[in-house]
C-alpha cells in the first residue's frame, strides 16, 4: 500500500468507537456478540451521517464466537439494509485490527465505498466447544489448537513465560509495567478521557457507560504476591497478564475523497500494514517483527511515531517487543491498555485505533497547529503472528491531492 495514493483510494479512518471493556461474566454476561457490536455499528452511521445505504461492507474480526457470520448478523441488528453484506474475520487475537486492515486495503484497491471494520468478542456467551470422538461423542476442549503438535501448541501464558526468559524480561519489570498500566487508565477514565470513544450498552443490570477494569486497589506489594500463573518458576502472574472481556470496536474506513463528501474533518490515513509469522513458541514478539518490517519498509524511524497503542496481553511481551522496536515503553498505551482493561480477543485490536484516533485528536486540539503525527497499532496474535498498522493524523482538507 503505498504512502501517497490518489484520493479515491487512499484508505482514512474518520470515526472510531467502542463499547465499555466489561470482564467476563459480569455486566455483558448476557449479551451475545451481535448484541454488543450492533449499538456500535449505529453509533459510527450517527456519528458520521453516513446513510446506512452507503455502507460498502461490514468486516468484523471475531475469534470464539458461535460461527455464522456475525458481522452479516450485527449489520441487521444495526439497523443496516440487507443489501449491505459483511464478512467475518479470524486471526485470533489480531482479528479485529486485521478487519480494520483488509477493510484498508479494500479501500486501495478502488473501493470508494465506506466500510464498517473492527471486532467484537463475546467470552461470556462463546459456545461450547467440542471435538467429535470416534464413538460420537463430544471432546470437548477448552481452545482451538494453534499449531501443529510438533511445535508443542503453547498456550497464550506459556509462549508469555518463553517471551521473559528469551528476552530477559525480568519480574519487577514486568510488574512495574502491569501497575503503570492500571495507573494510566484510573487517570484516564477520572478526567473523561475514554468518555468521548464509549458507546453506553444497556444490559440487564442496567445501563453501562464505563470500564470495570483498572483496579485502584493494585499495589507493588500486592502484585509481588501473585505466584507464578503458568510455568513451576515463571515469571508470567495474575497481576502482569491481562484477563477476559466482553467488548465491541469498529471504525469507519473510506477513502479520502468519499471522506471529503461526507464532511470528515480529521482522521487516520493509513500509511501501510503488515502482518508477520514468527515461532509459534515465541508468539507474543510477533508484533515486533511486524512493525519493525512495516517501520522499515515506510522509512519511518521508531522515534519520530508520536502515539503507540499495543495490546497488552502480557507484560513481559509488550516489554519485548517495544525493546525490539527500539521504543520507550513509557511512550506506549498512554491512557493503559489491556493490562488494567482486559483483553476482548476479536475487539482488542479494534480498540487500539479507536484509542490512537482519541488520543490524535486529543493531542490536536491541545495543540493547535500543524498536524502529521505518526501513529502505531500492533498485536500479537496466537499461533506465532503479529500485526501492525502506521497511521498519520491528518486534517483531510490540508491533505494534497495527487494524481
Amino acid at each position: 500500500m503505498a504512502e501517497q495514493l490518489p484520493a479515491g483510494r487512499q484508505p482514512v479512518i474518520i470515526a472510531a468507537l467502542r463499547t465499555p471493556i466489561r470482564r467476563v461474566n459480569g455486566a455483558f454476561k448476557e449479551l451475545r456478540a451481535h448484541e454488543l457490536l450492533a449499538p456500535v455499528l449505529h453509533g459510527l452511521l450517527d456519528a458520521t451521517e453516513l446513510p446506512a445505504s452507503g455502507v460498502a461492507d461490514v468486516v468484523i474480526g471475531n475469534a470464539v464466537g458461535a460461527g455464522g457470520n456475525v458481522a452479516r448478523l450485527a449489520a441487521l441488528e444495526a439497523g443496516l439494509p440487507v443489501s449491505v453484506p459483511g464478512v467475518t474475520v479470524d486471526r485470533q487475537c489480531g482479528s479485529g485490527l486485521d478487519a480494520i486492515v483488509l477493510a484498508a486495503r479494500l479501500v486501495a484497491a478502488g473501493g470508494n465505498g465506506a466500510y464498517l471494520a473492527g471486532g467484537v468478542e463475546s467470552i461470556s456467551t462463546a459456545p461450547l466447544r467440542a471435538n467429535r470422538s470416534a464413538d460420537g461423542s463430544p471432546d470437548f476442549f477448552s481452545r482451538a489448537q494453534f499449531v501443529p503438535l510438533s511445535y508443542g501448541d503453547p498456550g497464550m501464558g506459556t509462549a508469555a513465560d518463553n517471551v521473559a526468559a528469551e528476552f530477559g524480561i525480568g519480574r519487577d519489570r514486568q510488574d512495574r509495567f502491569a501497575l503503570r498500566s492500571h495507573s494510566r487508565a484510573l487517570a484516564a477514565a477520572a478526567s473523561g478521557t475514554f468518555r468521548g470513544e464509549i458507546v453506553p450498552l444497556d444490559a440487564p443490570s442496567g445501563t453501562v457507560a464505563s470500564d470495570d477494569g483498572p483496579r485502584p486497589s493494585l499495589t507493588a506489594a500486592l502484585m509481588a504476591r501473585f505466584p507464578p500463573a503458568f510455568a513451576e518458576g515463571g515469571t508470567v502472574t495474575a497481576g502482569n497478564a491481562c484477563f477476559d472481556a466482553d467488548g465491541a470496536a469498529a471504525v469507519v474506513v473510506t477513502s479520502l475523497q468519499r471522506a471529503r463528501e461526507l464532511g470528515a474533518r480529521d482522521g487516520l490515513l493509513v500509511l501501510g500494514t503488515d502482518t508477520a509469522g514468527v515461532d509459534p513458541r515465541l508468539l507474543g514478539i510477533g508484533a515486533a517483527v511486524a512493525a519493525g518490517r512495516l517501520l522499515s519498509d515506510r522509512g519511518v524511524d521508531p522515534a519520530d511515531v508520536g502515539l503507540v497503542e499495543f495490546n497488552e496481553a502480557f507484560a513481559s511481551q509488550t516489554l519485548a517487543c517495544l525493546d525490539a522496536l527500539g521504543i520507550d515503553p513509557e511512550r506506549a498505551n498512554l491512557d493503559g491498555g489491556a493490562l488494567a482493561l482486559g483483553h476482548a480477543y476479536g475487539a482488542s485490536g479494534a480498540v487500539l485505533v479507536t484509542r490512537l484516533l482519541a488520543q490524535a485528536r486529543r493531542n490536536a486540539a491541545q495543540e493547535p497547529g500543524p498536524a502529521g503525527q505518526l501513529a502505531l497499532a500492533m498485536i500479537s496474535i496466537a499461533g506465532g503472528m503479529g500485526t501492525a498498522a502506521l497511521f498519520r493524523y491528518e486534517r483531510l482538507e490540508a491533505v494534497a491531492e495527487t494524481s
